[in-house]
């Protein structure tokens, strides 16, 4: 296989990667790496400081090591890939993000990584992905507004499984994080069968709907 297979794509923007790395210094930790390009998955080791998604959103080439690489598809077994040494976070759709990738946190750190933020539950179309998770956005921002263009490059899906036509990839993630430039569609969902929310016949009771308690 030829090792030139990542192309940057020369029509999207280059420019300024996402804030996001301000906060604690950290000390440098490998961490698995597990991502799907247009053709193939490519799996290995890489080093980051902090957050895997402010190494992927600072759009730098990533060094990994000891990598793998098979089609996408599952068509074929990983082999050893020794000429590969780094990808290109424009050529990745989605990274596959478990728990070894994130760093150590207290309980209020994760908490503060939340707050002031809404919950909603979506089906993100990535060619030819489809990524079923949980986003959270802080209020007024609707969850297509992720098709708009930002300086934040890729976005978790949390607790989310990524699939491939009707074949899931991996396990269920903690997070799986989907490149903006690939998002083709997107909509909120019942995360438990991946359909999008049917209304009840009939007129309101009164109260607030999930709808509106969302906006």
């Amino acid at each position: 296989m030829p090792f030139d297979f990542l192309k940057r794509k020369k029509d999207q923007p280059a420019a300024g990667g996402a804030g996001g790395g301000a906060g604690r210094a950290e000390s440098p930790r490998t961490i698995p790496f597990d991502g799907l390009t247009e053709e193939w998955r490519i799996v290995g080791r890489m080093q980051v400081d902090g957050r895997l998604s402010d190494a992927l959103n600072r759009r730098d080439p990533l060094t990994i090591s000891d990598v793998q690489w098979a089609p996408y598809d599952g068509s074929a077994p990983l082999v050893d890939a020794p000429g590969l040494k780094a990808v290109d976070p424009y050529d990745l759709i989605i990274v596959l993000a478990g728990e070894a990738t994130q760093p150590p946190l207290t309980e209020a750190e994760r908490v503060a990584h939340k707050v002031h933020k809404i919950a909603y539950d979506v089906a993100l179309e990535v060619p030819p992905f489809r990524v079923i998770g949980t986003v959270y956005l802080y209020p007024g921002s609707e969850p297509e507004r992720l098709l708009e263009r930002s300086s934040e490059m890729f976005v978790p899906v949390v607790d989310a499984v990524a699939t491939a036509g009707d074949r899931q990839i991996g396990e269920a993630m903690d997070a799986v994080l989907v490149n903006r430039f690939y998002l083709r569609g997107v909509e909120q969902v019942d995360k438990r069968t991946g359909e999008r929310f049917q209304k009840l016949p009939g007129s309101p009771l009164g109260g607030v709907s999930w709808q509106e308690r969302s906006r």
